[in-house]
């Protein structure tokens, strides 16, 4: 069926099958924020609200931005409704089963009583980043995809390679890592302690299954999201991504909504005492950010592809779009989801992770990762 893309940036008709839709990248190391304090404004409180206006008005205007610009210069589309192609046998939705079900695994397996099994975990999740990097550099880079790409839609397309580059890289040096950790806790370990709600100064096991799977699940889906924006129009295996990617940010979007119930019920633990004002607010600002965009991220997904006019995938089954197509809805959401978003995970993320790591390493406050890990 021919359509035009509404993210194209020159005029004239396009074809465009099912697979010429949406993509973005996705994936939780969840940070744990804690509760604001009372008082007065203090300098660092006064510090924070002008760098949370800051920032909020930056994201505004860029989104406008995006908008404007989309707006102004794409065909739009009247949305798509071609049959969709599956792989025979239902391959692509077995693969989104085997991720989530070893997603799973890992989690359980990283919070194990015994020191064994979770030195088995801390190694498949070793493995798990290495199976990343031998995806890039095995698959991706033989495929050609990176020097020809689907034509961009954005000038911003332009970066994904170096993002996919970033990634492998990010995915190697962090398999290391864990392999290392793996070799530690095969030599020396203690049993863990676990009660299943959370205890004043650390997580309980429900909480770690659900952070663990949540984060093993969303830092997937960033890689596989980006390259399969990229697979040219017409490759046999595009749609394979977007079942697999779509389905897991459906059980990402739905495991999220479930630790927010947990986190009502059982309360989180407090931070850490030796936390500064400043850092405390950090802390909760990046925690509740985390929440924002673990939801944002599909949730702006499946309203892209409904107002596309392309169904939800949820492993063999497909969500029809619940309304009519529409072209600038089409250009709202897919600025949000394709563009905006995901570059504010990475910053979130990035944020979440690095202050982690300086509370362990040179504040030396191991009660910081003790509170999720080990």
């Amino acid at each position: 069926m021919e359509g035009r893309n509404p993210f194209h940036m020159q005029r004239g008709p396009t074809h465009s099958n099912h697979q010429s839709e949406e993509t973005p990248h996705r994936v939780e190391v969840a940070a744990d924020g804690g509760q604001g304090f009372a008082g007065g404004k203090s300098t660092a409180d006064r510090k924070f609200s002008r760098f949370s206006f800051l920032t909020a008005t930056l994201i505004g205007f860029l989104g406008s931005v995006f908008a404007t610009a989309a707006s102004a210069e794409i065909n739009l589309a009247q949305g798509a409704h071609a049959p969709t192609v599956r792989i025979e046998g239902h391959l692509d939705s077995w693969a989104a089963l085997f991720v989530l079900i070893a997603s799973v695994a890992i989690a359980w397996l990283l919070n194990a009583r015994k020191p064994m099994p979770r030195a088995l975990g801390t190694s498949l999740a070793a493995l798990a980043c290495f199976a990343v990097s031998a995806w890039f550099f095995f698959f991706v880079l033989p495929s050609g995809v990176l020097e020809n790409p689907k034509p961009n839609q954005t000038p911003m397309d332009s970066a994904k390679p170096l993002l996919l580059w970033a990634q492998a890289l990010v995915a190697t040096a962090s398999g290391l890592l864990l392999a290392l950790a793996a070799r530690s806790q095969w030599a020396v370990g203690a049993p863990l302690e676990l009660t299943t709600e959370n205890t004043a100064d650390r997580y309980g096991r429900r909480s770690r299954m659900l952070h663990w799977t949540i984060a093993i699940l969303f830092i997937a889906l960033i890689p596989m999201g980006v390259f399969a924006s990229m697979i040219p129009e017409g490759a046999a295996y595009r749609n394979a991504y977007y079942v697999v990617h779509k389905t897991l940010g459906v059980v990402v979007m739905a495991s999220v909504v479930v630790r927010l119930f947990w986190n009502r019920r059982s309360k989180r633990p407090a931070l850490d005492a030796h936390l500064k004002p400043i850092e405390r607010k950090l802390a909760h600002g990046v925690h509740v950010a985390l929440y924002l965009v673990m939801i944002a991220m599909p949730l702006t997904g499946w309203i892209m592809t409904s107002f596309h006019g392309y169904p939800t995938f949820f492993f063999a089954w497909e969500l029809q779009p619940l309304w009519s197509p529409s072209d600038t809805a089409t250009i709202i959401w897919g600025t949000l989801h394709k563009y905006l978003i995901p570059y504010l995970i990475y910053l979130i993320l990035s944020s979440h992770i690095l202050g982690a790591l300086k509370h362990h390493y040179i504040d030396r406050r191991s009660a910081a990762l003790q509170r999720m890990v080990g």
